[in-house]
């Protein structure tokens, strides 16, 4: 008999991509969340039947026992340990969700593997150890990670907690610490691959960086080039807030866009004050990097979504950004669950 799961905080279907990753015989029995554009995407990708507009606290034991679920897959609300959540902890409301799950977990018999990815920082909070305490009460072995993308090939740095837990079988490598690498992996002479391979050819203007952007905060903004293997975590600010939401790109080599923002440097250190004329021959400078920000599409790559992921018509590129920052790194999670399952 395949594996039967259950995926919470579902989103728009991160964990579910993974599990199909994996390339584990069985299937997703039922995904739940409260946010109805998520579900809209998922139920878009996956059919109307699994997917189910839920508050995560109204599920029960007898419920997942129906379910026959013998695997967790879960991404709880990140914002209670985060700086801009006020790192509030199981004090934030929006960590009762995960309380609720660690009073089922030691009831739900059927349960025989679980996998959470939270923000990293998790690893300190109160939460973390209500967690592992549930798990310890259900007779779980479990293993702690706070993993990259780039670990894997994957050229975009999100660094996130994983925790991994089974029943039965104690994990052949050691407890008692957080694994900063998969177990056994060796990733010194590890090429990366490079941003020109995620690119989308023929970029509508409608994702270049606006002329006010470009002239108040392209200093601040991280930019990639088509021959750099890495990019920045992206969050569901992505394109609203300029600094620390996402990288932007350009076509332009490194050299040829340095170039011209030495121009740039030239003309801010030579005019104080800046008149219309200065001020429209900088822009006109900066119009030649060809500055955008990326499209969902690469986001979703760079997230190791396959090609096949979409989103439904009536989603707009806020929603998108918004979705992809809240979901997961569908390879990243997909390994672990291979970890957690051999």
């Amino acid at each position: 008999m395949g594996f039967r799961v259950l995926e919470l905080f579902s989103g728009i279907g991160g964990m579910h991509y993974a599990f199909k990753y994996a390339q584990l015989e069985g299937e997703v029995v039922a995904a739940l969340d409260v946010n109805t554009v998520a579900n809209a995407v998922y139920a878009h990708n996956y059919g109307k039947d699994i997917v189910r507009t839920r508050n995560i606290q109204s599920l029960s034991v007898k419920e997942v026992a129906k379910l026959r679920a013998t695997i967790l897959l879960m991404s709880p609300p990140c914002q209670p340990h985060t700086r801009q959540g006020l790192q509030r902890d199981t004090e934030d409301k929006r960590s009762d969700a995960l309380t609720h799950i660690c009073g089922l977990i030691p009831e739900c018999q059927d349960l025989q593997y679980i996998l959470m990815e939270n923000v990293k920082g998790f690893e300190t909070s109160q939460a973390r150890a209500q967690f592992v305490e549930a798990l310890e009460k259900a007779g779980f072995h479990w293993r702690e990670f706070i993993l990259t993308p780039t670990q894997f090939n994957v050229p975009n740095t999100r660094y996130r907690y994983y925790c991994i837990a089974r029943k039965n079988e104690d994990f052949s490598f050691a407890g008692g610490k957080i694994w900063e690498k998969m177990p056994g992996s060796n990733t010194k002479d590890q090429i990366l691959s490079q941003i020109s391979e995620i690119v989308e050819e023929n970029v509508a203007s409608d994702f270049l960086v606006p002329d006010d952007v470009l002239t108040k905060r392209v200093l601040v903004m991280d930019i990639i080039h088509p021959a750099q293997s890495r990019s920045m975590c992206f969050t569901k600010g992505y394109t609203h807030y300029t600094e620390g939401t996402g990288s932007a790109y350009t076509p332009l080599s490194e050299q040829e866009s340095h170039q011209i923002f030495e121009l740039v440097k030239e003309i801010d250190e030579n005019n104080q004050e800046k008149s219309e004329e200065v001020q429209q021959q900088r822009l006109d400078l900066l119009h030649k990097v060809k500055l955008r920000y990326f499209t969902p599409r690469e986001v979703a790559r760079l997230m190791s979504f396959p090609e096949e992921f979409g989103f439904p018509a009536e989603t707009t590129n806020r929603q998108k950004y918004r979705l992809l920052g809240n979901s997961i790194n569908v390879k990243v999670v997909g390994e672990l669950i291979k970890l957690l399952t051999t």
